[in-house]
């Protein structure tokens, strides 16, 4: 496999049915069985990181601020995709994406119901379950952010990139031209989406070679 890396993947418990925090709660579940069967598994304690995409990319930031606030495993880095953060329904984007491609400001505000329930938009909610929520996010990993400027998610993203640098986390942050939710998987072969990839693998592959 490339960067001779080892991947884990968490079956988590899917809302409503299961609604917050069964998500991030089996996520981290994941990590803390990993870190314990690490030598079993092959890998190396101190080389790992958490990924994901979309809503994957939100339990992914979740999880690494639930790694750092109970002293969990130890993460190298973060690679959020398109990562879905902020239930507050607020930024320019997400008022911008209405009606138009495949994850839309209704899609967002139906996924955020169905984790959170009548809890969504309120105090009531939990960083772990919405990052951007976090008003602390220092002592976090190397973290690499990518998004489209065609996706609701796009302004959450970059607030929570600015976020991390304000922080003092290193942070690597791309915003790709034109690049709507998703593209890197529905257009892989495309240009850009094929250097959305390639960056996205590089920096993977710089952080277990550092």
């Amino acid at each position: 496999m490339e960067n001779d890396a080892v991947a884990v993947t968490v079956e988590y418990r899917l809302a409503p049915e299961f609604p917050d925090p069964y998500p991030v709660e089996d996520c981290y579940a994941g990590l803390v069985w990993t870190s314990d069967h690490a030598e079993e598994l092959g890998i190396d304690p101190t080389r790992l990181i958490v990924a994901g995409a979309s809503a994957g990319g939100g339990l992914a930031a979740g999880i690494a601020l639930l790694a750092r606030d109970r002293k969990g495993p130890a993460l190298a880095g973060q690679v959020l995709i398109y990562p879905m953060l902020d239930d507050r329904d607020n930024t320019i984007s997400t008022s911008q994406i209405d009606g138009e491609g495949i994850w839309d400001r209704s899609s967002n505000v139906m996924g955020w119901t169905a984790l959170l329930g009548e809890r969504k938009g309120t105090d009531d909610v939990s960083i772990y379950a919405a990052p951007a929520r976090a008003t602390d996010l220092s002592g976090l990993p190397r973290t690499f952010i990518d998004c489209g400027s065609a996706e609701v998610f796009r302004d959450e993203d970059v607030a929570y990139a600015t976020a991390l640098w304000q922080a003092g986390v290193q942070a690597e942050l791309h915003v790709w031209p034109g690049g709507f939710h998703g593209f890197d998987m529905s257009a892989p072969d495309s240009v850009l989406g094929k250097k959305m990839i390639s960056t996205r693998s590089q920096w993977i592959a710089q952080l277990f070679n550092s």
